[in-house]
């Protein structure tokens, strides 16, 4: 399963109106570093496929929610569930320190 591509307008139905942890991953075409993360989610999007939604957010296409969440540099990635932040973690990340994270959120949902 691929990452999800949202805008403004579908953030609040594939993001806060998921039953799955979602990540939203805030970038944009011309940043280097969201390039270099987007493999690493896509393999996190199909080994967490049962219970993990990734979703991408351009930001230049898409200011009002990243305006609206704070998001000051990319990529960003912001966890939620039940439709709020739980997590976040800012910038080009290795694959096991985002493995950590969900698995430390799936855990506490189980």
């Amino acid at each position: 399963m691929k990452p999800v591509h949202i805008t403004d307008e579908t953030f609040d139905q594939e993001v806060l109106k998921s039953d799955k942890l979602t990540i939203v991953d805030f970038w944009a075409e011309w940043c280097g570093p969201c390039k270099m993360i987007a493999p690493v989610l896509e393999e996190l999007a199909n080994e967490h496929e049962q219970n993990l939604k990734i979703t991408k957010l351009d930001v230049d296409a898409n200011p009002q929610k990243s305006m609206a969440f704070g998001v000051r540099s990319i990529p960003t990635l912001l966890f939620f569930k039940d439709g709020k932040v739980v997590n976040q973690v800012i910038g080009a990340v290795p694959k096991r320190t985002l493995e950590a994270h969900i698995s430390q959120l799936l855990e506490h949902a189980a």
